[in-house]
């Protein structure tokens, strides 16, 4: 570890993800903040914070498992109502959508604008988002949203940038990565994993479904994750992100 490196985790040390009160969470289909982030969602919202939920793409073409004859506009509302299903398990209850294509079909400006007014709505100070910095991530949604995650928590202390995005200036103080390979800071979630599974294999049937070995799969691994963190951070269970505050994202590439 360079001098540098070790001074600034001495002299700026990351803050506590609970320490704040306002989040926003961007997903880019329904269903991902829940494999990212659901338990730490699931906590927030029970400690009485401010959680709103943003789905930034409609999920259209994710029909590989919804029921035959399924067309993708159909798709669309019935993916919202899993969405909406599964924040409730998680205790949130205030979920939003923007009407973007699945697959990439939008510009990344009309995804910034979007995410801009809730952000000038919603006030939050940290965002949550999947890391566009993760080399083996090859789906155009979640390293677009990544990216525009990374443009807006930085542009949102801007009143004329996010004017001109369609926005408000909001307290933005830090993003938080899910879905990362260089987690940095961990959120204890053991009353909580039971939820985050509740919400994702009960209420996203058409994604999910309980008798087939992808849902097996990817809930071994969300519990080998969750006991993984837990171990690394001597919580017991627990979810892990890369944490930047209005410290560390910019002019300091010793943060990463």
């Amino acid at each position: 570890m360079s001098i540098t490196k070790a001074v600034l985790r001495f002299a700026a040390p990351l803050p506590h993800i609970e320490s704040y009160d306002r989040f926003l969470f961007l997903g880019p289909h329904p269903d991902d903040i829940e494999i990212g982030a659901g338990a730490t969602a699931a906590k927030l919202a029970a400690m009485g914070k401010q959680v709103t939920f943003l789905i930034c793409t409609d999920g259209r073409y994710g029909l590989t498992h919804a029921p035959a004859g399924t067309t993708p506009e159909a798709l669309v509302a019935i993916r919202q109502k899993e969405a909406r299903a599964s924040a409730a398990v998680l205790g949130v209850k205030d979920v939003r959508f923007l009407p973007l294509s699945d697959g990439g079909f939008y510009t990344d400006e009309d995804l910034c604008r979007g995410i801009a007014e809730v952000i000038g709505e919603t006030q939050p100070q940290v965002l949550f988002a999947p890391d566009p910095c993760v080399d083996s991530e090859c789906h155009t949604d979640h390293l677009r949203t990544g990216e525009a995650a990374r443009r807006m928590v930085f542009a949102a202390h801007s009143e004329h940038i996010m004017a001109q995005l369609g926005g408000k200036k909001a307290p933005t103080e830090a993003i938080a990565y899910y879905m990362t390979a260089k987690v940095n800071t961990f959120v204890g979630t053991r009353a909580y994993f039971d939820k985050q599974l509740q919400a994702l294999f009960t209420c996203h049937p058409t994604q999910f479904p309980p008798d087939i070995p992808e849902s097996r799969s990817l809930r071994f691994y969300l519990k080998l994750r969750a006991l993984d963190f837990g171990l690394r951070s001597l919580k017991g269970t627990a979810e892990g992100f890369r944490l930047l505050d209005a410290t560390h994202m910019h002019c300091l590439p010793e943060t990463d």
